[in-house]
């Protein structure tokens, strides 16, 4: 099976085993986030650095997302018009042949307050595949290419620096 650019001419109903692909994608996906978790609790993210691109990343997304507020929950129905797709395709296509598994189904948290959790999550599979993974409260694609942006603001602005502080509760905020 051949994948066009992010996947434009897979259609998941004809796709060879898609039930195990997915599955391969959310293991991948849930790797994905215990790193990224983890990293968290030993560096402070207005510290990390996502990629070698971060700050290309960063300045891009706010070129293209001006009213996007790293702070607030992210308006999954905005995100999932016609129009907000076409937005998040056009930025993630720019970092095609210069990011890894750009277009990778992730998982990202609804709002940089509150750990992984099953209404905190949004998860998503392979960039312009019109399926996503169904849970209780939420039922969204997001693409690594959006994690990376989403979370390159979200730790610019130090709004997961809580997540460092917690897990070393007796450090002395002022020496890191």
């Amino acid at each position: 099976m051949s994948l066009d650019p992010a996947g434009a001419s897979l259609n998941p109903e004809q796709a060879e085993n898609f039930e195990d692909m997915e599955k391969q994608f959310a293991v991948k996906a849930v790797q994905h986030m215990t790193t990224y978790w983890a990293i968290l609790e030993k560096m402070r993210g207005s510290r990390l650095r996502l990629t070698k691109m971060d700050d290309e990343i960063y300045k891009h997304f706010k070129e293209e997302f001006p009213e996007f507020d790293p702070k607030e929950t992210i308006d999954e129905d905005k995100m999932k018009s016609k129009e907000g797709k076409e937005q998040w395709r056009n930025f993630m296509m720019t970092y095609e042949k210069t990011v890894e598994d750009y277009n990778f189904g992730t998982m990202l948290r609804s709002n940089p307050k509150f750990e992984y959790g099953e209404k905190e999550t949004i998860f998503g599979l392979i960039a312009l595949v019109p399926t996503t993974v169904q849970s209780a409260d939420k039922s969204i694609t997001a693409m690594r290419m959006q994690f990376y942006a989403i979370e390159i603001a979200r730790n610019r602005e130090g709004l997961n620096d809580w997540v460092y502080e917690q897990a070393h509760p007796n450090e002395d905020s002022s020496k890191t």
